[in-house]
């Protein structure tokens, strides 16, 4: 790819990428948005270790969420790429429960592999985790 055929995630107008995708809150549809996460990344020119992070810390962010997810209910992960970042924010309905444990073993998968991750609810049935990642920084030895 040469610079005259770059397309850049964001034009000069300040227009970001935004991406969403609806599928049924069932582990089954996980490869799904694993596959996208993987394809947004590369258009980012994520490295390789940068884009199998962001998959895995999709995958489980939604692991997460689906344990607490309303059976019929849909999960909804919206990406959107500026310039160097990706942000992924992944939420279901749930019932009763606001936010994932902070202390399993999975938030600190989240934590080592997305360069920031938060939990976030605007009222107690609902649950979102939002991941970001920038292209160029290096995972911790």
């Amino acid at each position: 790819m040469t610079e005259e055929t770059e397309t850049p995630a964001v034009d000069l107008t300040g227009i970001r990428d935004a991406v969403t995708v609806r599928l049924p809150a069932v582990s089954a549809y996980l490869s799904v948005l694993r596959t996208a996460t993987a394809g947004l990344a590369a258009r980012l020119d994520f490295t390789l270790d940068q884009i199998e992070d962001l998959r895995i810390a999709v995958d489980e962010a939604c692991a997460m969420l689906l344990r607490h997810a309303v059976p019929g209910t849909d999960l909804l992960a919206e990406f959107e790429l500026t310039g160097q970042e990706m942000t992924v924010r992944v939420e279901v309905n749930t019932v009763g429960v606001s936010s994932p444990n902070r202390e399993d073993f999975a938030w600190m998968v989240l934590t080592a592999l997305a360069d920031d991750v938060d939990a976030l609810s605007d009222h107690a049935d609902h649950m979102a985790i939002v991941l970001r990642k920038r292209r160029g920084t290096a995972r911790p030895a």
